[in-house]
C-alpha cells in the first residue's frame, strides 16, 4: 500500500482530491464563523441571516431556511438566537398575524456595515482576482454537488 504523505495524493485520484477539497472549505469555513463570532458577535450563518434581512425585511423564516439550504428548524434557531442578542427583531406582518417581519435592530445595522474579517469580504476579494468563466464553472460544479448531494439517499 502506497503511504500518503499529508500535503499530496497522486494526481490520477481526482475523486479524494476533491474531496480533500471539500473538507478543508468546511473547515476553514468553522473557523473562519468561530472567528467572526468572537471579532463581530454573530456566526457565519447569523451574518448571512442579517444580510438576507436587511435586503429583503419581509423575509420570511422558511424563506430564509430554503435560500440558505438549511432546515426550518434551524433558521428559527438562528432566528432566536438574533433576536436574543439584540440583532434583529420580529413584528407581528400587518397582513397576517400568524406571520412576522423581520426587521434589523441598530446593533443588526451595524454589524451588517461591518465588512472586514468576513466571510463575503474573503469571497470577494476572491472573485475580484478570477475570470467569470472560472467563478461560473466553479458555481455549476459546487451546485451539481450540492443538488446530488441532497437527492441522494445512499451517501
Amino acid at each position: 500500500m502506497t503511504k500518503l504523505r499529508a500535503a499530496t495524493l497522486p494526481d490520477g485520484d481526482r475523486v479524494l482530491r476533491f474531496m480533500r477539497t471539500i473538507w478543508a472549505i468546511d473547515h476553514e469555513l468553522e473557523r473562519v464563523s468561530k472567528r467572526m463570532e468572537n471579532s463581530h458577535g454573530v456566526t457565519v450563518a447569523q451574518r448571512m441571516t442579517l444580510l438576507l434581512i436587511g435586503r429583503d425585511p419581509d423575509a420570511s423564516a422558511a424563506g430564509l431556511a430554503a435560500l440558505m439550504h438549511m432546515h426550518a428548524g434551524t433558521m428559527s434557531g438562528i432566528l432566536k438566537r438574533l433576536e436574543a442578542g439584540g440583532y434583529l427583531a420580529r413584528r407581528s406582518h400587518a397582513g397576517d398575524g400568524r406571520r412576522h417581519s423581520l426587521t434589523l435592530t441598530p446593533k443588526g445595522l451595524t454589524v451588517n456595515r461591518q465588512r472586514r474579517g468576513t466571510l463575503e469580504n474573503i469571497v470577494r476579494t476572491l472573485l475580484r482576482s478570477h475570470a467569470a468563466s472560472d467563478i461560473a464553472a466553479a458555481e455549476r460544479i459546487l451546485t451539481a454537488l450540492a443538488t446530488r448531494l441532497r437527492d441522494t439517499a445512499d451517501v
